[in-house]
């Protein structure tokens, strides 16, 4: 199949629920290293009360990131539940008149979520900030609509895309967030936000793939 039913959506929202909750402690650690080391600990918190809330409610793959987006930008602390919530918001209202979406709509979906980001942080490809992953990965599913690529094969580039841009935040001096105070020497240290990021979007991956 080369869409899934948005109202089916759930399953992916719980994938992505999970994959938060089993990197917590790796998220902390990779933000310990440059960071204040709660980035683990604020989305997993975020994540397992959207999980609470809504584990007995139906609801649709938009209608998910909606209400986790609101949970994000209103109930955690630290610089990344404003940023995550925009981006899932801003993703739910792309999705939320689609009945069937296609990997056009979802690349549309993952843009709507980079560009609400760029409305609020200055941050682009190159800072070393999730925008790494996030970016590649629009761009994958961009270019999968346009080619009219298999969504599963298109999925699959995606998962690498992300983690090539989680990865390539290594090697990149910090520009913003606290990391930024410590120069040269934030190089050499994965981006937390980058991280968590390609932990999402590889859920989000997994998850729809199992719908087609």
């Amino acid at each position: 199949m080369s869409t899934f039913k948005n109202e089916a959506g759930k399953p992916v929202l719980m994938r992505m629920v999970k994959g938060i909750q089993e990197n917590k402690a790796y998220l902390g650690e990779v933000d310990g290293l440059i960071g204040d080391g709660d980035h683990g600990m604020n989305m997993n918190k975020g994540f397992s009360v959207f999980e609470e809330r809504f584990k007995d409610e139906d609801f649709s793959f938009a209608e998910g990131l909606d209400e986790l987006g609101m949970i994000l930008l209103n109930e955690i602390g630290g610089s990344m539940g404003p940023i995550y919530g925009t981006i899932f918001m801003d993703m739910a209202e792309a999705g939320e008149d689609l009945d069937e979406i296609s990997p056009a709509d979802f690349g549309a979906m993952l843009e709507a979520g980079l560009n609400g980001l760029y409305g609020i942080v200055d941050a682009k490809v190159g800072d070393k900030t999730l925008v790494d992953t996030l970016a590649p990965a629009a761009d994958v599913m961009k270019k999968a609509g346009e080619t009219g690529q298999d969504f599963k094969e298109a999925l699959e580039e995606m998962k690498r895309a992300a983690a090539a841009g989680r990865d390539s935040t290594k090697d990149m001096v910090a520009k913003f967030g606290r990391s930024s105070r410590l120069g040269e020497r934030s190089r050499g240290v994965l981006d937390a936000g980058a991280t968590s990021c390609c932990i999402i979007l590889t859920a989000m991956a997994d998850g729809i793939s199992e719908l087609l």
